[in-house]
């Protein structure tokens, strides 16, 4: 990359980060009706509902990592992070961050510091998951992401980012170990308890 190209992206980000600025403020304005989420994928603000199902499997997550972890370990969910790509400000239902992450100066967390992103399908936003989000992650080059989908009753796990895209998959249907104990977050994730929709 070129010292012009270098200037260039980071012009590009600085003002993808001041729009996505724009609209979350405009969007903390508006009356969001409890219990919805709403983040901004390539442009596109999307709200969901957060269902009990949603939820359960989304703590599950959470405990399993807390409890391999520690307490100490930067779980959170549904917490802004603005991703590569045009105007995306994903809030992940699970992400991880590396043990010396910090804020940036405004206040946020850094893609660059997220190892574990794990979403759960929601119905009207789950090509999202499937598609721009999982490349965004990708091309953030965040180690492991995984989406849960009560729909199907199974989990796919996606390692090995390269060149905006994961190289491998594996399918888990729910009820079966998920073996992630050779990836950062180094545990066997049960799903027995992992409700249906």
């Amino acid at each position: 990359m070129t010292v012009l190209e270098d200037r260039i992206e980071m012009a590009d980000a600085d003002a993808n980060t001041r729009h996505l600025d724009e609209w979350f403020e405009r969007l903390e304005r508006m009356p969001v009706p409890e219990g919805f989420r709403v983040e901004i994928v390539g442009g596109n603000v999307h709200m969901t509902p957060q269902r009990d199902t949603h939820w359960e499997i989304i703590f599950e997550f959470a405990q399993a990592l807390r409890n391999r972890l520690g307490k100490g370990v930067k779980v959170f969910s549904d917490v802004r992070i603005d991703f590569p790509g045009h105007l995306n400000g994903f809030c992940p239902d699970i992400a991880v961050f590396k043990e010396y992450a910090k804020k940036n100066d405004e206040g946020r967390w850094r893609h660059e510091d997220v190892v574990f992103v794990a979403e759960v399908i929601s119905k009207g936003t789950g090509p999202n998951d499937y598609g721009p989000k999982k490349l965004a992650y990708a091309e953030a080059e965040v180690p492991v992401y995984v989406i849960a989908d009560p729909y199907v009753g199974r989990c796919y796990v996606y390692t090995d980012p390269q060149d905006g895209d994961y190289e491998k998959r594996e399918a888990f249907d729910f009820g079966t170990d998920i073996d992630l104990t050779g990836t950062v977050v180094d545990l066997t994730l049960k799903t027995d308890d992992f409700p249906r929709d």
